[in-house]
């Protein structure tokens, strides 16, 4: 009985779906127009969908809060739509924060990146202004 000697395939990528697999990567550069490099989020369709609409709800309340300055309403009552407005606006970042930090934080530590965690310090004092 003879042997088989060869070698099983090696799964090679092409630069190309190295370049598509890196794309759905946090840690992956994209080049914008001008060659600048830019980061791309990953998010899931849901994700997209589910901020989306929150981000359209949020517009329809700026719209509200608009229309309510226009009629000459009570003071008192447009705050309190603003304070409604910037809680689901932060609601919105808090669902972003989350997912950063559980795919985009994570994915560049484990790539080596550590600056990261600075970055996101940065970013976490601006929400938290």
């Amino acid at each position: 009985m003879m042997e088989d000697h060869s070698h099983p395939k090696e799964s090679v990528q092409t630069a190309e779906q190295q370049s598509e697999q890196q794309a759905d990567s946090c840690h992956a550069l994209n080049l914008d127009k001008d060659g600048k490099t830019v980061r791309k989020s990953h998010h899931s369709q849901e994700m997209k969908g589910n901020l989306i609409s929150r981000l359209n709800r949020v517009e329809g309340q700026i719209r509200g809060i608009k229309g309510l300055i226009d009629k000459d309403t009570y003071c008192d009552d447009v705050l309190t739509q603003i304070a409604a407005a910037q809680s689901a606006l932060n609601s919105v970042g808090k669902l972003l924060l989350e997912g950063h930090m559980k795919s985009c934080i994570v994915e560049r530590i484990q790539a080596g990146e550590h600056e990261v965690v600075d970055e996101l310090l940065v970013t976490v004092r601006k929400l938290m202004k």
